[in-house]
């Protein structure tokens, strides 16, 4: 019966030690001076990233913005990154979509949610961005360029670059 605890207890020790990755979260925020349906209007297309993200080349969609429409970023400077539309709200002024193919973004397993709701004034928007992801490296001891504070970097700039350039363009309207 020792032998039994014993190696019990050993297995749990080393499960514990060897977990992996654990899921990080980033969200980021930005009020922007104009009403939400005026925001909306720029950001709600699926396939119009290139739009208003100053990193990405050109976007397109297979089927728009119904669900299960598969998008291919083309990022400026190389790179390619392709996501599925999981779900879209006109009224809600939402839409969730899921990474299929992270090209040089270190992170595995993204969806991300893009809102746009009222601000705290009339006439003003908070738009939210938020994702979760593991790195981009599954296993024990990632190398620098895919552990969890790479992959936390590259989707905080990505949010903050994005949301940055969002407001000064809807903002000059």
């Amino acid at each position: 019966m020792r032998r039994i605890i014993a190696a019990a207890l050993l297995l749990a020790t080393t499960l514990a030690v060897a977990h992996g990755p654990t899921r990080q979260k980033v969200t980021e925020t930005i009020t922007i001076n104009a009403a939400p349906e005026a925001v909306w209007a720029v950001v709600k297309d699926f396939d119009k990233l290139q739009a208003w993200h100053p990193a990405v080349e050109s976007s397109t969609a297979t089927q728009g913005n119904a669900v299960d429409s598969e998008r291919t970023l083309l990022l400026k400077g190389g790179g390619k990154v392709v996501e599925k539309l999981e779900s879209w709200s006109e009224p809600d002024r939402k839409f969730s979509s899921r990474m299929r193919e992270a090209g040089p973004i270190p992170v595995s397993n993204y969806s991300s949610t893009l809102a746009v709701k009222p601000g705290p004034n009339a006439g003003t928007s908070v738009v939210e961005w938020r994702g979760a992801f593991y790195r981009g490296y599954p296993n024990n001891d990632p190398p620098p360029d895919k552990n969890d504070e790479a992959a936390v970097a590259a989707v905080t700039g990505i949010y903050k670059t994005g949301l940055a350039n969002l407001k000064e363009l809807v903002e000059k309207k």
